[in-house]
């Protein structure tokens, strides 16, 4: 496809950048490239991958939840040899050691290896460069060697399972003590999978740093002449503070992984304390380390690691939404600002995971505080959307329904952690289902809806192809009504006091639900049965991803190829490049004259103006670029 020519006062084209003679062997270009629309890509399939690996965790959880006196049905569990079903199966049913395995192993896939590495490394590293104009990210070989360190803490992760001890079982927090003496009991700490989950946490972690560190000078230093700050689009404004977030939460949980590690194979005590006894009896610990420390740590990195989570899917909605409603994002510097404010705020706030460790009244209402204050720049984020809908031409996309969806849905996931900030009621529904509901509203059908409509938004700009309108339709529809299904029950177990770590779901508790005395077996009772309606959903939801899967491959070879290199109608400068993009990206050198959603102006023709394209006469003349404070912002 032909991209966008280079325009009059350019005395120059991309061929002086000395990228045509660019020829990779095989391994170089699919392997071990440097560009960073490849390593987008490597990022983005491995991260699917690693998703529908978590997800097959938890349909086998939520199996156990639902029929606990059931075996896992064949369909479950053929991928499991008879070795290790003998192992870790009780007569074919999961036993709760199991399910703490599945348990752990679930969330740290989903967020490590699945969620971050979709949004920000495969989003992050395919579109930021093009939006600022670059011919690729400021460290190409870290960029490399960033997705290779994730890719072998990926491969720890799972190959964990098949250790004699089985991979981690202490939750996907990794609490000590507990993760002290997990498994304590094997002859070599250093084939445990306690231990596996702590070094593939440094691979993560240090792929995490360099990823950062790469985008943050990447923006920075490597924008287009003509983008100033303030017409940058919110996508890489976003991008750049994610960066922030990475390089300044992860280094304490890199610490105090290493630190675990060094309690577990060489019998230091950071986290030890000293007089624990277990059912083997008293440990021997050498001086007294502090659990809560641990605790500190983890959620330091913790609370900054939600927004790591949300800020790309949020990036992705605010790209499309402008596109399909042809119209100017709404709040574009009130935008800039709440999401600069929330990534300050989401450092002083991660203690509201920890109100049942016994902090005083003080400590417990400065946190209370700095929680419900950072809902402050979510709502302004949420309800500039909402506005930036009214009033427009709405083009209801696939990518736009994904990304109206993912408004309500998060709506429900930040409302639902609103109570959670007041000690008083973090302290009934800390670790019940209540918590598990908040949680996964805000990851699931908030966070992954914005992802999948960032996938099917440049889709198009990455191969050339459309992807196909009914299974996209297919994939939409049954996903937004059975995750609802899955997710919004928990709320209602959790507020009736359901644990969240349960592996029968609470089924022990009906032998004795029929003793007046006994409220709360008779409470299980009541919500028992709500653990078949979620867990069908979830098998459901599981269903409902298939069309996703083949339309992703399908659309690859077989898909609509593209009008032109916008077929979106788009104004950002991703849109300027060949379809695909080359290397390097661009034809000529590009320039920016104005800020990045440029729809609808009654002084133009057409009904969107590319930042990329000069002023015309009838255009009044850019503000000069030195001056960022004046210049033009959508």
């Amino acid at each position: 496809m032909s991209a966008a020519a280079p325009t009059a006062d350019h005395d120059h084209g991309h061929d002086d950048h000395h990228h045509d003679d660019h020829h990779p062997n095989f391994l170089q270009k699919y392997f071990f490239s440097t560009d960073h629309k490849t390593i987008g890509i490597q990022y983005g399939l491995v991260s699917l991958i690693f998703l529908l690996i978590g997800f097959c965790l938890m349909m086998v959880m939520r199996w156990s939840i639902a029929y606990p006196h059931e075996p896992l049905p064949e369909w479950m569990s053929f991928f499991f040899s008879e070795d290790w079903k003998a192992r870790w199966l009780q007569d074919g049913m999961v036993k709760g050691e199991t399910y703490n395995m599945f348990g752990a192993m679930h969330g740290t896939i989903m967020v490590f290896l699945g969620v971050v590495p979709l949004g920000f490394a495969a989003f992050g590293n395919y579109v930021t460069p093009l939006q600022i104009g670059a011919i690729d990210m400021a460290f190409p070989k870290l960029n490399m060697m960033s997705f290779w360190l994730y890719f072998v803490g990926g491969l720890l992760m799972l190959a964990s399972f098949f250790l004699n001890t089985g991979a981690a079982q202490s939750g996907w927090t990794n609490y000590s003590p507990l993760a002290g003496i997990q498994q304590s009991g094997a002859p070599n700490q250093w084939m445990t999978g306690q231990t596996w989950w702590l070094l593939a946490m440094v691979f993560l972690i240090s792929s995490s740093l360099l990823g950062s560190v790469n985008f943050i000078t990447t923006i920075i230093n490597l924008r287009a002449k003509g983008l100033t700050w303030m017409r940058l689009p919110f996508f890489v404004w976003a991008m750049l503070v994610t960066g922030f977030l990475l390089l300044l939460a992860f280094p304490p949980l890199e610490a105090a992984a290493l630190m675990q590690l060094s309690d577990r194979v060489f019998g230091s005590s950071f986290f030890m304390p000293s007089g624990l006894v277990t059912g083997n009896g008293a440990l021997e610990v050498a001086g007294s380390g502090s659990p809560l420390l641990y605790q500190h740590l983890f959620w330091f990195l913790g609370h900054p690691e939600v927004y790591v989570l949300l800020l790309p899917a949020i990036a992705c909605v605010a790209e499309i939404i402008p596109c399909n409603t042809r119209k100017p994002l709404w709040g574009y510097r009130p935008m800039v600002w709440s999401v600069l404010i929330l990534g300050f705020l989401s450092f002083i706030v991660w203690a509201h995971h920890m109100y049942l460790t016994g902090m005083g009244p003080v400590i417990s209402t400065f946190f209370q505080t700095t929680t419900v204050l950072i809902s402050i720049p979510s709502v302004i984020l949420l309800t500039s959307l909402i506005i930036s809908m009214w009033g427009g031409s709405i083009r209801f996309t696939v990518p736009m329904l994904w990304a109206t969806a993912f408004i309500p849905m998060f709506g429900i996931g930040g409302l639902t952690g609103l109570p959670l900030a007041f000690n008083l009621v973090g302290l009934h529904l800390h670790d019940t289902y209540y918590v598990i509901g908040h949680f996964h509203y805000v990851v699931a059908p908030g966070i992954l809806f914005g992802l999948f409509a960032g996938v099917y938004h440049w889709y198009p700009k990455v191969t050339g192809r459309y992807m196909n309108n009914l299974l996209g339709h297919l994939h939409f529809w049954p996903s937004l009504i059975f995750i609802n299904l899955l997710f919004f029950p928990m709320l209602i177990q959790g507020m009736a006091g359901f644990h969240r770590r349960w592996y029968n779901g609470g089924d022990a508790y009906l032998a004795q639900a029929s003793e007046s005395a006994n409220v709360f077996g008779n409470t299980v009772e009541q919500y028992l049965p709500l653990n078949i309606l979620m867990s069908n959903a979830a098998f459901w939801l599981a269903l409902a991803q298939l069309p996703f899967i083949i339309n992703v491959f399908f659309a690859w070879r077989r898909g609509k190829k593209v009008e032109n290199d916008n077929p979106w109608n788009a104004t950002t400068l991703e849109w300027a490049t060949p379809t695909p993009p080359g290397h390097g990206n661009f034809t000529f050198e590009p320039s920016v004259y104005r800020g990045p959603y440029e729809y609808s102006r009654p002084d133009s023709e057409e009904d969107y103006m590319p930042q990329w394209h000069e002023p015309s006469q009838s255009e009044p003349s850019p503000a000069p670029v030195e001056k960022e404070s004046d210049a033009t912002v959508a």
